[in-house]
């Protein structure tokens, strides 16, 4: 489960950075994810479905977390993908809320590790760990 909820969550960070950077559309692009993907169990494609259309529809509100923890970087500003995977994580701790905290932010620093900067990673564990939900 925990592979394939990463698989998900790449995919989902695929789908956003090729919805903002090209302008495809959410749905045409996770359907040919999926596609491409048979070996998903459903519950796992029902994240990823989740976390592609809550990313996208709660997008603005995100971008503000995101603008308040770190005004020196406007969020436009911020490489696609960086911004992606912050919205993708801060999706899943403030709106799913159904990952563990350490864990959303452990798989968005290995999101960054993979697909972006060198320096994204710590960035991206500095926003997140500033705007993680206070029990």
């Amino acid at each position: 489960m925990k592979r394939e909820r990463r698989r998900a969550r790449q995919l989902a960070l695929q789908t956003l950075y090729e919805v903002e950077a090209a302008g495809h559309p959410a749905e045409a692009v996770l359907s040919r994810h999926l596609a491409g993907h048979d070996g998903l169990s459903e519950s796992s494609k029902a994240f990823l479905r989740e976390a592609v259309f809550g990313s996208l529809e709660h997008a603005a509100r995100l971008d503000e977390m995101i603008a308040a923890c770190a005004p020196e970087w406007p969020v436009d500003e911020l490489a696609i993908i960086d911004r992606s995977i912050l919205r993708l994580a801060l999706w899943e701790l403030h709106i799913y809320k159904e990952t563990p905290l350490k864990v959303a932010i452990n798989e968005a620093v290995v999101l960054a590790k993979r697909y972006s900067s060198d320096s994204a990673p710590r960035f991206v564990n500095g926003v997140l760990g500033s705007l993680a939900p206070q029990p």
